[in-house]
């Protein structure tokens, strides 16, 4: 069953769980920038937590599980500046995939009217760190608060279009992203912990933007039928997990050659043709250990980890570390 809402109905249903659910995790009023609401009843079941780090820079962890598959009829609005950190579960938006091991980058301005689906079958689990545009212009801005030209496109007015792309979030941003699941400490110190970690988080997407826009202007961009060559190509790898093509093999189904598909590969999805498929198959395997009742051995295989024992050892690695509330599946 799929259920339809307008995105002001959606908001409507989210301003009234906030009314009726909202609370402090601190006992007294002085902790007011950390609350907890219920994700509306009427749709799912889960909670979202909203952090207020300092003034102009904000954290949002949204941990929820819908009752069906929803679609969101879009309307136009003014997009805050931020980044999207895709844990666990899918969505699309206006028909585009976003899923986890990808990150998304907001850019402000008027974002125009889209629809987004998403769907029952997973758990969501995102981050966001969303910032104003002066903090961004504090950070890396010249005397004058002028950003560089490789992030110019992060900061439009509301007047302006806003764009957003997404991104493969590394194993280091994944790391973070977990360690602000975890964080252990509460008060003052937690807020001290989880803006540290949200800076760092910022400072690497930060880093990985301009690389990216630097990476633009001094490679010539794909010709169409490359590109979908290369996107075939991932096809191809994502088919067959458990048994994957040599880079030859590969590079001889999509009719490209081996430096052509390697450099290509690269500029398209930011890693090489065998370290995505590794990322992904570490996702899938944690997505599977999360949501079926497998075996720690019959996930490996099912991925395509050979050497079993190798595939335990990234299981017991920080990265696999289960966030509070997500069940432990390590003594299967």
């Amino acid at each position: 069953m799929t259920i339809t809402v307008s995105e002001q109905a959606y908001n409507e249903l989210f301003q009234e769980a906030e009314e009726t659910t909202t609370y402090l995790t601190a006992r007294d009023q002085s902790n007011q920038w950390d609350s907890i609401c219920e994700y509306p009843p009427t749709l799912g079941q889960g909670l979202i937590r909203r952090i207020r780090l300092r003034e102009g820079i904000w954290l949002s962890i949204y941990d929820y599980q819908l009752h069906d598959d929803l679609v969101i009829g879009g309307s136009d609005y003014f997009q805050e500046m931020g980044f999207s950190f895709f844990l666990q579960g899918e969505y699309s938006y206006d028909d585009v995939p976003h899923e986890a091991g990808q990150h998304l980058v907001c850019g402000s301005g008027n974002e125009a009217a889209a629809v987004r689906k998403e769907f029952t079958k997973l758990r969501f689990l995102q981050i966001d760190v969303g910032l104003q545009p002066g903090v961004l212009r504090s950070f890396m801005g010249n005397d004058s608060g002028e950003l560089p030209p490789e992030l110019q496109h992060l900061v439009h007015s509301p007047e302006q279009p806003s764009n957003w792309h997404l991104g493969t979030t590394t194993p280091v941003m994944q790391s973070i992203a977990r360690q602000i699941l975890q964080c252990p400490y509460q008060g003052i110190s937690r807020r001290i912990d989880l803006e540290s970690k949200a800076l760092q988080l910022l400072a690497l997407q930060v880093e990985q933007e301009i690389e990216l826009h630097t990476e633009r202007r001094t490679i010539s961009p794909l010709k169409s039928g490359t590109l979908e060559r290369i996107y075939y190509a991932r096809e191809i790898l994502l088919r067959h997990l458990d048994c994957p093509p040599s880079l030859s093999g590969l590079a001889q189904q999509v009719k490209l050659n081996e430096y052509t598909l390697k450099q290509g590969f690269h500029q398209v999805f930011g890693t090489t043709v065998f370290g995505y498929l590794h990322e992904y198959r570490l996702e899938q395997a944690r997505q599977l250990l999360l949501a079926e009742d497998m075996k720690t051995s019959e996930v490996a295989q099912a991925v395509g980890f050979a050497n079993r024992g190798y595939f335990a050892a990234l299981f017991r690695a920080e990265i696999w570390t289960q966030p509070e509330g997500i069940p432990e599946a390590a003594n299967k």
